[in-house]
This record gives structure tokens, sequence and C-alpha cells, in this order.
């Protein structure tokens, strides 16, 4: 599903992102609740250019989080709630990122299992939230991109929580 949003471009650049598990849900742009097989449900959360997911126990918060400092880790596991997480952040050459995002758009656009949030004023400018709905060893897993057109960075993150 493409949403184009109504609301100011908040975060700047991939190093002012932090983690957190299980903080409140904040203020959402869009809200996408999802059913996937097994009766696993899950919410999609757009935050400004940021994300969060609630899966059961888990709510995975990437933003700029006041209160926290900037560290968004390449790895994290939590192995008491079968939680893994992974980061990693590009920075393409040339038409790079807007090839990337184009592509993007493309195949989430009509993704009964996704989310792509466009902000004004840049094409570029997207969070997109997609969910694994069946994976084969019965987890759930999602994957999101953050594109940061003014500074040219592509985060991607992918997490598995164990069922």
């Amino acid at each position: 599903m493409l949403v184009v949003l109504d609301a100011p471009y908040i975060d700047t650049r991939a190093a002012d992102l932090s983690l957190a598990l299980d903080s409140p849900e904040r203020p959402a742009l869009h809200v996408r609740e999802l059913a996937l097989p097994g009766g696993v449900r899950l919410r999609l959360r757009l935050l400004g250019a940021s994300h969060q997911v609630v899966c059961g126990d888990v709510t995975e918060t990437v933003a700029c989080l006041p209160g926290h400092p900037p560290h968004l880790p390449r790895t994290l596991h939590d192995e008491s709630v079968g939680y893994r997480f992974t980061a990693t952040v590009l920075r393409p050459d040339g038409d790079g990122l807007r090839t990337r995002v184009a592509a993007l758009r493309a195949e989430l656009a009509d993704d009964p299992y996704a989310l792509v949030g466009v902000f004004p004023g840049d094409a570029d400018a997207i969070t997109a939230l997609s969910v694994r709905p069946d994976p084969p060893d019965g987890s759930v897993a999602w994957r999101t991109w953050h594109a940061y057109p003014q500074t040219n960075e592509l985060v991607l993150t992918e997490t598995v929580v164990a069922r």
C-alpha cells in the first residue's frame, strides 16, 4: 500500500536514528493492521520518516527518539523474546538512491503486506515496511527502508521474531 503523507519530513539523516524495543506507541501518520497466516497480528506504523511495528509483545521503534542518544545498532539479538534485528546504511553512487526508491515504490505499492509512506516535496523521501507473510520457520519477519535523499542515505533494517 502506497500512501502520500500530509506531514513534514522530520528525520534528517541515518545517524539521528535510534532503536527502541517496547516503547509506547507514538503518534502515527498512518497505520496498517495486518492479519498473517497462523493468526499473527501486526500493526505497521509510520512515524515521520521513522517506523514502529507492533507484533505481539514486541514493539520495535526506529526513529529520532527524544531522550535517547542516537544509536542504530548494526545487530541486536534478544533471545529472551526471540528478537533479531540488523541495520545497514547504504550511500548509493550517482542516481542509485533514486533508482532503488523507484524500484521499492513499484514493488511494494500493491503488496498486501507492505506500507510505503511518501513525504511531500521529494518523491525519494520514503519510509517503507514489508512483512513476510509466511516464513518457512514459523517466525514473523519484516524489512524496512528509510530513504534520506538530502544525505543520499538508505537505511535498511531486517527483523525476525520467533513465535
